[in-house]
């Protein structure tokens, strides 16, 4: 099928897009229109998706450069050495994919302001003046500007290994904000409303383990240990497995959903076979959330504060807390508050106490 079609990647609207080219026939129309996320361009008139690296796989393009054209072409030369050496030191160093893309594109914002400067030259004292600036005249919030510094810190100290570089520059107090959760009635309400088996699954498993959104879209089938009620939550942030209890309600709905759906190797798997996206995830939070008419600001990483909030009210201690959201730091946990004492093997989830 693909043989009879042209892809174009390029720029449409501000986003990098692949526009889908064929000569019409009923087979390729149909299967064009199924795919997720398709749009009709009017001025180009042609169908395209967001160039993501799922349709890449899927119509057998190259795979997405970790450093893209348009950032390449907005540093000069002089520069571009340090950048490839910088992306080289993060996969040496084995940093995710999604940590390398971040602090390549903050360390991209120097680049291009040097222009034809050599950043190999900088010292502390322009340094913190690029930080001023990125503080008086871009308006970075702390959490942007912490994100930037950091970035820029790993050129000079783990890729120039100039360890005293950053001693005199100060950082911004990063803003502390509260945790948002939701209510056990609204939780309630929210799973009420699901009515579709993977998004409810989906959508229990969150709350009723604590996870983050990559957590769930990276669950693999042979992660469940049915007999001893335990998940394993495998390679999440910071590289750290941990095992989570299965709460004990979930588990004929489980069954049930693993029959209907038949996953081969994620739990969530998508409509071609891969991994559910955050996406996807995200807005089928949304939606329930919309469904429930739960008036709230907050995102799917709500249902993990509300885990380990409601965890708290029921008088579980905060470094079994800490274990299970896996945290490394007891001061990253301690924003939910209280401590009391438990055995962890009895900790029973919050889903389980849902009437």
């Amino acid at each position: 099928m693909n043989k009879k079609v042209n892809y174009e990647l390029c720029k449409h609207r501000d986003k990098n897009v692949i526009f889908i080219h064929f000569a019409y026939t009923k087979e390729l129309d149909k299967w064009v229109r199924s795919l997720v996320g398709i749009k009709w361009s009017q001025t180009k008139k042609s169908w395209y998706v967001i160039d993501n690296e799922t349709y890449r796989n899927m119509f057998g393009l190259p795979s997405l450069p970790i450093l893209g054209k348009d950032a390449i072409n907005n540093i000069c030369e002089i520069n571009q050495p340090a950048m490839e050496r910088y992306i080289e030191t993060l996969q040496l160093k084995a940093y995710s994919q999604k940590t390398i893309i971040t602090y390549r594109n903050e360390f991209a914002q120097l680049l291009q302001i040097l222009k034809n400067n050599d950043v190999n030259e900088l010292n502390a004292d322009r340094l913190r003046s690029y930080f001023l600036y990125c503080t008086n005249e871009l308006k970075l919030s702390e959490n942007t500007l912490h994100s930037r510094i950091n970035a820029v810190k790993f050129y000079f100290e783990k890729v120039l290994k100039q360890d005293k570089m950053f001693f005199d520059i100060p950082r911004p107090k990063k803003p502390s904000i509260l945790p948002k959760t939701i209510s056990t009635r609204d939780i309630k309400k929210l799973f009420e409303v699901t009515t579709n088996l993977k998004h409810n699954t989906m959508l229990k498993l969150c709350y009723g383990m604590g996870l983050r959104v990559s957590e769930i879209i990276n669950l693999k089938i042979t992660d469940i240990d049915s007999g001893n009620m335990q998940v394993l939550i495998e390679k999440s942030k910071g590289k750290k497995d941990r095992y989570v209890n299965l709460p004990q309600t979930i588990l004929e709905q489980l069954r049930n959903y693993y029959k209907e759906f038949k996953p081969k190797k994620y739990l969530f798997e998508g409509q071609y076979g891969d991994k559910y996206s955050i996406r996807s995830t995200q807005q089928v939070f949304k939606n329930a959330m919309k469904k429930a008419k739960i008036n709230k600001a907050i995102g799917i990483h709500g249902l993990r504060h509300s885990f380990a909030t409601h965890l708290l009210e029921n008088g579980t201690d905060i470094k079994f807390i800490q274990e299970l959201l896996g945290h490394n730091d007891i001061k990253t946990t301690l924003r939910y508050t209280h401590v009391s004492e438990k055995s962890l093997k009895k900790i029973k989830s919050p889903l389980d106490t849902l009437e």
